[in-house]
């Protein structure tokens, strides 16, 4: 059985690559990571992150590109904001038996492959309190109106820069089917605030995928990930979950942009300037995900909360 790592990069996130890159290494030189290319810019990323950190290609471009523009088309070119976020659905088609896929906006802490272990009783992992913000940003009201989930179903709602699946879980009819499903309802889903991806594969576990598991749930529980809750403590390189005493197993900017003065911008450039030595004046970092009205509900809710 072999287990590995997906990421998705273009050129365009080279410094939150290798940020990324540098954080897996820290903790882990042997687990095998592959490179989906986000789109046709991905030469010079690619083979940076080969050259430092032994990343591979995706053996099969063709098949990336295929699956996204079939899968993009079901709804119709224009009406996803980033639609090439669907090219990480290659994920289940991949080389590895069991794997884990991490957006390019995060770092991790630990050796977080042995996550994978997890999935000895399960099919389908995730990381996050992303359900502690209710179905904003996935689903509309109209999924429990027309009873289409039950509300333990929307208990497992979950973001989709940090899971972990066994292969083929999904085949690609699973994937032609979900999306035409989707596409007939269109009015289920929260697409307000751009997202893509997220709210359709949310549904297609949701449906598909009955052995998942969130991790937050293990016993003793587990500590928080996302870089707009402040009340992580800095220890070392390392954060420190203070209201329940628990090191971070990894830190994810979603829907923030890093840079200067960004929460936790201290700990990302460590791992950035981590073998390298730091440049006088930063760089500027592209925007991960929107910005607006969405970081502000989350920011709300997840200072209110934690």
């Amino acid at each position: 059985m072999t287990r590995g790592i997906y990421i998705t990069a273009n050129d365009r996130v080279m410094d939150q690559a290798i940020a990324l890159l540098n954080s897996i290494r820290a903790y882990d030189s042997e687990t095998p990571i592959i490179l989906i290319p986000y789109d046709d810019k991905y030469q010079t990323v690619a083979a940076r992150l080969e050259k430092d950190y032994g990343v591979q290609i995706y053996p099969d471009l063709a098949f990336i590109d295929r699956l996204s523009k079939n899968l993009q088309q079901i709804f119709g070119e224009n009406f996803f904001a980033r639609p090439n976020q669907f090219r990480k659905q290659a994920c289940w088609f991949g080389p590895f038996d069991e794997f884990l896929y991490l957006d390019t906006d995060i770092v991790v802490f630990e050796k977080i492959i042995d996550c994978l272990n997890y999935l000895s009783d399960c099919d389908f992992l995730c990381c996050d309190y992303q359900h502690l913000g209710g179905i904003t940003n996935v689903f509309t009201p109209a999924v429990i109106e027309n009873q289409v989930f039950a509300q333990t179903d929307l208990q497992d709602l979950f973001n989709c820069g940090w899971w972990a699946a066994k292969k083929c879980l999904i085949t690609e009819q699973d994937l032609s089917e979900t999306f035409r499903e989707c596409a007939a309802h269109p009015e289920y889903f929260d697409f307000s605030q751009k997202t893509s991806d997220q709210p359709i594969i949310n549904y297609m576990i949701l449906k598909l995928v009955k052995r998942r598991f969130n991790l937050v749930r293990r016993p003793g529980g587990a500590p928080g990930s996302w870089a707009g809750s402040r009340h992580f403590q800095r220890q070392g390189n390392q954060l420190i979950d203070g209201k329940i005493g628990q090191p971070l197993q990894y830190l994810h900017w979603a829907g923030i942009r890093i840079e200067p003065g960004c929460p936790y911008w201290d700990i990302w450039e460590h791992y950035r300037y981590l073998n390298e030595p730091k440049p006088e004046t930063s760089p500027q970092i592209v925007e991960s995900k929107n910005l607006g009205s969405n970081i502000k509900k989350m920011l709300k809710f997840f200072l209110q909360k934690m």
